[in-house]
């Protein structure tokens, strides 16, 4: 079976495609280099050439603060980007695959988020990935829509690697009181292969670790795993104002399609130490 993935150099498309090969899929890698989602001339030829079964669509424009004040950008790449794939998806009858996110979400529940729960972003970037899940729903009758949360990984900028960066100073002050479910690439790309692989029904899913935690937490267990001795402190939102508003609780149930979160950030930090990052 032939997978063709958008986004491909990225920090989760660096992950997903060796776990995609292994799986015995073919893999078409591409990205802003070999494909440019924003014309969707360029889309529909790619598509139609490569003639995938499935299109696994991770580029995405992801700075959330700066989309607070280039939402045009963000726009363009997240909404307008992801339709130009679903259009060509369901002219070339292919399973297309969209990476979204829990920042679709208010975060003022006090229960996990399920798929089927109102959506209501608050900053621009969450605003523009919902955008593209409207389109996929509207364009593309054969689509899994997987929203994920904090995610990291060994090949990109995230949470994990900023706060290693830190441990160095005087005091670290990280935010305890927004909620959610910290995610590793490699988790995201497990579970969406298991998508693919159970077939599940086309809808969509949350792809998430499992368990909860703070900002904070998150931050805490890192440097335990990582064995490295911070003077880290608790603080809140108010105390560390950005520019785009993030979502109080943002905890999504995912069916328990991935494992605790902690148990996968300890393997990433293994991993991390073994190849010297």
């Amino acid at each position: 079976m032939k997978v063709l993935v958008t986004g491909s150099k990225g920090m989760l498309g660096q992950d997903l495609c060796p776990i995609l090969k292994n799986a015995n899929y073919t893999v078409i890698e591409t990205d802003i280099d070999t494909l440019d989602i924003t014309k969707l001339d360029e889309v529909e030829r790619i598509i139609s050439t490569e003639n995938p079964d499935i299109v696994i669509h991770c580029a995405a424009y992801t700075n959330v603060d700066k989309a607070e004040e280039d939402i045009e950008t963000a726009r363009l790449i997240n909404f307008v980007g992801t339709e130009n794939i679903a259009k060509a998806c369901a002219k070339n009858d292919c399973t297309m695959v969209y990476i979204s996110t829990d920042y679709v979400f208010a975060g003022n529940g006090t229960e996990p988020y399920k798929p089927t729960d109102e959506t209501a972003p608050l900053n621009n970037y969450g605003l523009t990935k919902w955008e593209g899940e409207e389109a996929v729903r509207k364009y593309c009758p054969k689509h899994y829509i997987t929203r994920t949360s904090w995610l990291y990984g060994i090949y990109g900028k995230n949470f994990v690697e900023t706060m290693i960066s830190l441990a160095d100073k005087p005091e670290l002050k990280v935010v305890d009181d927004q909620i959610g479910c910290p995610t590793w690439t490699v988790e995201l790309s497990n579970g969406i292969l298991k998508l693919l692989q159970e077939k599940k029904s086309y809808g969509t899913y949350h792809i998430c670790g499992s368990g909860v935690t703070s900002w904070y937490g998150f931050a805490k267990a890192v440097f335990e795993l990582s064995g490295i001795d911070v003077n880290l402190k608790p603080c809140t939102t108010a105390e560390f104002p950005r520019p785009a508003k993030r979502p109080a609780y943002s905890v999504m149930d995912n069916d328990g399609i991935c494992r605790d979160w902690k148990e996968a950030l300890k393997e990433y930090i293994n991993l991390r130490q073994k190849v010297g990052k």
